[in-house]
């Protein structure tokens, strides 16, 4: 079936069909393209949206990324973006795809319709000329026969009236014979302008307009098509992105499960732990004997903590300590000692670490800039061994200069009760270009003269009852090299931990281990495994079991 064989007489419908045609292909190009601009709206107010949460750099959102459910909420906004930028890829396919291409398709159809329908009012027009023609052959044959039929009849009047004179008939006759003759030529006429209309319209309905029906309709076929393909682009452009979308809430999904209440809980106390203890009960002063009035000290106060616990904490020691109380801000000093004594140790070792790392990296390239020197020496034409004097003088007064501020800082961790991990520092930084200062504490644990941090001597006769704590751990670390020391219990790993701080041990959840030290109550318990490792693990991540 087709259209030119049974929608012949259908030129009308045929031309609004197609013309609703071409209108629903435009109507679905401006569905796709408000849809792409509510994509890309989407797109941009989730970018907005994940901008906005975004903590921004050094301020206090930042540094409360290491606890896992900051974290998690950061890596829930990262996903987020990368959803959004998954939205503007379907928004961008669309509108290449199907807006663009469908738009090209529909002007060239546009143009093919118009030819078929010029060709058929082409047709159609000259078969109505045809027809024109026949109907004025047709009216003249018609006029001429009318006429010669009068002609006739006069003609024959005249001959049978006795008063008529011969010329009159004769002439009547002529006349009738002339008009009879007219008559037959456009009754010839009209006969061959009738064969050639019908022989026209035979081919203008059979041949002609058949041929651009079908055209028309193979247009409209195509176009039919086109569209089908333009609405499964619309679903598989989606689908296309489904499966990185898929990635992006499976991440969403990991960042809730990767939160650990337990790891935020210790997290937040590895960071604020001052190491104080608490206030211990207050001394009566009896006025009734005369006693000059005297503040109490409280355990506080005797706790040989650096630079006065009892100004980091109560500020005044002849008022007792608030735990609610509003605290002023602390001046920060280079040494950290406006830090309690567990976040001092912790940022005095932090930079110890950093000046290592820095130091490393000047002896690396000392140690590189004497190779090229050599091979300069021994081949001039390489260079002038004169040229590298500046850079070598640069390089050893850096290495002294961090050489100065490691000594400085070590001392100032020693006065700050250390423990005695300095051998294992001196096993990762070589012997000829550091000189780490050891701790200086003889057999008994008392301790000679600590230097402070400006380089001055302090009093003999004060011993810090921390430095007491971590000269038992320095005296048993040296001593390690002789013979290993007995466990005292056993521990088992209730969580995983790294081990990535230098001094102390990786563990794994469930494994086993010696305890050979216990915690002196800086959160820290010195373990031995079986092939005799040993380092120090967080306390509070083991079950600990001491023998009796």
């Amino acid at each position: 079936m087709d259209w030119g064989t049974d929608l012949w007489d259908q030129y009308d419908i045929i031309d609004k069909h197609t013309q609703s045609g071409l209108e629903l292909v435009e109507k679905y190009v401006k569905f796709v393209k408000e849809r792409t601009e509510i994509e890309q709206n989407y797109a941009k107010q989730l970018r907005n949206l994940t901008k906005k949460y975004n903590p921004k750099r050094g301020s206090k959102e930042e540094q409360e990324c290491r606890f896992s459910n900051h974290q998690s909420f950061l890596d829930i906004l990262n996903e987020m973006n990368d959803y959004a930028g998954q939205r503007e890829l379907i928004a961008e396919n669309m509108m290449m795809n199907i807006c663009i291409d469908l738009t090209k398709y529909l002007q060239e159809l546009k143009m093919e319709r118009k030819t078929h329908l010029s060709e058929a009012k082409k047709a159609q027009q000259s078969l109505e000329s045809t027809y024109k023609q026949l109907d004025s052959s047709k009216k003249r044959f018609e006029r001429e026969w009318r006429e010669a039929d009068k002609a006739a009849q006069y003609a024959e009047k005249t001959d049978q009236d006795i008063n008529a004179t011969k010329a009159d008939v004769e002439k009547a006759k002529q006349q009738a014979n002339m008009r009879t003759h007219i008559a037959e030529e456009c009754k010839n006429d009209y006969a061959a302008q009738l064969q050639k209309y019908n022989k026209e319209q035979s081919q203008f309905y059979f041949s002609y307009m058949p041929l651009i029906f079908n055209k028309l309709q193979d247009m409209d076929e195509r176009r039919v098509r086109k569209l089908a393909q333009g609405y499964v682009l619309f679903s598989d452009t989606e689908k296309h992105v489904m499966p990185i979308i898929g990635k992006c809430l499976e991440g969403v999904a990991k960042a809730g499960t990767n939160v650990n209440e337990r790891n935020d809980s210790i997290a937040l106390i590895e960071q604020y732990k001052s190491g104080f203890e608490r206030p211990g009960d207050l001394d009566f002063e009896d006025y009734s004997q005369g006693i000059n009035r005297a503040s109490s000290d409280s355990s506080l106060g005797t706790l040989g903590t650096p630079k006065g616990p009892l100004e980091l904490l109560g500020k005044n020691r002849s008022k007792p300590f608030w735990l609610f109380s509003k605290k002023s801000k602390p001046t920060v000093t280079e040494d950290f000692g406006h830090l309690p004594p567990e976040q001092r140790r912790k940022r005095l070792q932090q930079k110890l670490d950093d000046i290592g790392k820095e130091l490393q990296k000047e002896v690396d390239q000392s140690e590189a800039l004497g190779k090229m020197k050599d091979v300069y020496e021994k081949n001039p034409q390489m260079g002038d061994p004169a040229s590298l004097s500046p850079q070598i003088n640069q390089t050893a007064q850096n290495m002294e200069r961090l050489r100065g501020e490691l000594n400085k800082y070590e001392s100032w961790l020693t006065e700050a009760g250390r423990r005695g991990d300095t051998m294992l520092r001196r096993d990762t930084l070589r012997e000829d270009t550091l000189s780490y200062r050891s701790h200086s504490f003889n057999n008994n644990g008392s301790t000679h003269e600590p230097y402070s941090p400006d380089g001055a001597h302090t009093d003999e006769g004060t011993p810090d009852s921390s430095q007491a704590i971590y000269t038992e751990f320095d005296d048993d670390f040296e001593e390690e090299e002789e013979e290993l020391v007995a466990p005292i219990g056993q521990c088992t790993a209730m969580y995983n931990f790294p081990g990535a701080s230098e001094g102390t041990i990786a563990m794994q959840e469930g494994e086993v281990f010696s305890v050979v030290e216990e915690d002196k109550g800086d959160g820290w318990t010195r373990v031995r495994r079986a092939n005799g490792n040993e380092g120090y693990i967080p306390t509070s991540y083991v079950s600990i079991s001491l023998s009796k």
